[in-house]
């Protein structure tokens, strides 16, 4: 079976989220060419051909492929396919509405949001909010798959495969980017981070997210996130939200503050390694699925969480 993976990437260095989706394609069997398309991406090329995992990159570097549009992407990825038997890209923004596009010119259906490669045609996916998991057996000639990153580990770097560039189709030209308003912060970017804390309704305020969670997130050199909840009631940027309409993160620990654990949020968290939990109310849904619960309220626990930290030098 022959692969192909679309790269993530900023033109300038590749996704976190493509090495996870490595793992994915590796799975499948046979050869796994890495698709960079962008533009002035030749750095990214080259930490692509550093993946264990990677035969072949191929570059198409061309101004219209700068910003990822989806009619742009698909008009060069089709044609591709006509020598692969599987199309996959991680589960993010720029995957999940360029891969769709693909899949309806290639008149298959899609495969979203796959969680493990059972077989070369059989996968698991997540439904009803995380809360059952689908095993699917696709019967499709071609595959294209969007790879939920969380629930695999990233692959070294220890390839070194050839850099082939190759001929980009004229410009689609029937959409244009328009602007990117991203948001910059010092800390982790919050789907690869090793560690997040969360403030769900319970922090009652913006203000208190600063003055609470944002000290214990520096001495740990977390991540910040948020629950549905706090987001729609303006205490933080919609970019801070986990759960099944926000962010899946899977890290190594995960902090929830003030957060009740409705499935929605569960649904982007469960897959953490470890989940503690800090609510003043014992019988909260997120107590079900933490590894460590506290019973108390947050604003005294988290002043003493950054009293103790700061005594180890933290």
């Amino acid at each position: 079976m022959a692969v192909l993976l679309v790269a993530d990437h900023n033109n300038t260095a590749l996704g976190s989220s493509t090495a996870k989706a490595m793992s994915a394609a590796k799975a499948l069997g046979g050869d796994v060419h890495v698709l960079v398309a962008g533009s002035n991406c030749g750095a990214v090329a080259e930490a692509a051909a550093k993946l264990d995992g990677a035969a072949k990159v191929l570059v198409a570097d061309a101004p219209q492929f700068a910003n990822q549009l989806a009619e742009e992407m698909s008009a060069l990825i089709v044609p591709l396919m006509a020598n692969y038997d599987a199309v996959l890209a991680p589960a993010t923004a720029s995957g999940k509405n360029v891969l769709p596009r693909v899949a309806a010119l290639l008149d298959v259906m899609q495969l979203s949001d796959v969680t493990k490669v059972v077989s070369a045609d059989t996968f698991e996916r997540p439904i009803y909010a995380g809360n059952a998991i689908q095993t699917v057996q696709s019967s499709e000639a071609k595959k294209v798959i969007t790879v939920r990153t969380a629930s695999f580990q990233a692959v070294g770097e220890g390839g070194s495969a050839s850099i082939e560039k190759i001929a980009a189709p004229g410009a689609v030209g029937i959409s244009t980017f328009d602007k990117a308003e991203l948001s910059k912060s010092d800390r982790p970017e919050l789907t690869s981070a090793r560690i997040v804390i969360s403030g769900g309704r319970g922090m009652q305020s913006g203000e208190n997210f600063k003055k609470y969670i944002e000290p214990v997130a520096d001495k740990l050199g977390a991540a910040m996130g948020a629950s549905r909840a706090a987001v729609d009631a303006g205490f933080v940027p919609n970019d801070f939200q986990v759960g099944q309409t926000g962010k899946v993160v899977a890290p190594e620990l995960y902090v929830a503050v003030g957060i009740s654990g409705a499935i929605q949020h569960l649904a982007g968290m469960k897959d953490s390694k470890i989940i503690v939990a800090i609510n003043k109310d014992a019988e909260a849904p997120i107590f079900q699925v933490a590894d460590y619960g506290l019973v108390a309220d947050l604003f005294t626990a988290l002043p003493e969480l950054e009293a103790e930290l700061t005594k180890i030098g933290r």
